[in-house]
């Protein structure tokens, strides 16, 4: 029979699996969704629920990025930049905590591993915004991978809402000033996606330096 923890974490993987199949694939309809929001976008209440959706989604590793393409074209920028990074930054704190319980036990057997305690030092926020800028980068793993390190929420939480803010912002600017197709391509075009890739790879450069600072210090002083 197989044991509690390995049952939960075969669900964790396939939560994971389906939510970027799901957003890859497109099966979450934006579109119908969006001609139900404009309905209500005068109403206060719908930021709050564009917000608990993505909240959902994300807890569930689903695809929570697709409410870009109703947030943006609603609102102005500012505002369409807060609801997604408050949403991806509650549904990570909540998908942070529903992996942290359900691999418990198979984390009590590994965390006095090299490569867990490894990790677990390398929990900066730095590295945690550089994943969360990076263009197209599945935020589930973010979320689920967080939760099973442990990472703490002082890096966690700031990094999610900074980082999915500040690619929210460069994303809503396009969208909602979209006055043709043409316009929404903008959003494929290395000029768009390109500094937001820069941003990441210099992020983890720095880590990376840092990293290898330490351990030369550290050394030193062995």
């Amino acid at each position: 029979m197989i044991k509690g923890y390995t049952k939960k974490l075969v669900i964790l993987a396939l939560l994971i699996t389906a939510g970027i199949l799901l957003q890859f694939f497109g099966f979450l309809d934006a579109d119908k969704m969006l001609l139900v929001a404009r309905e209500y976008a005068d109403h206060w209440w719908l930021v709050v629920v564009i917000i608990l959706a993505q909240t959902v989604l994300f807890t569930f590793a689903l695809a929570g990025s697709l409410f870009l393409w109703i947030a943006a074209p609603l609102y102005p920028p500012l505002l369409s930049t807060f609801i997604l990074a408050a949403g991806a930054a509650l549904g990570g704190v909540t998908a942070y905590f529903f992996s942290k319980n359900m691999t418990d036990e198979w984390t009590h057997k590994i965390e006095n591993s090299h490569a867990y305690k490894l990790l677990q030092q390398n929990d900066n926020f730095f590295t945690l915004f550089a994943l969360r800028v990076f263009p197209a980068f599945p935020h589930s793993l973010v979320n689920y991978s967080s939760g099973v390190l442990k990472v703490k929420l002082s890096h966690f939480i700031p990094a999610a809402f900074l980082g999915v803010g500040i690619k929210s912002y460069v994303y809503s600017n396009i969208i909602y000033n979209a006055a043709s197709t043409s316009s929404v391509d903008e959003l494929f075009h290395i000029s768009t996606f390109g500094p937001l890739i820069l941003l990441s790879v210099l992020t983890l450069v720095g880590v990376y330096i840092k990293y290898k600072l330490a351990n030369k210090t550290h050394n030193k002083i062995s």
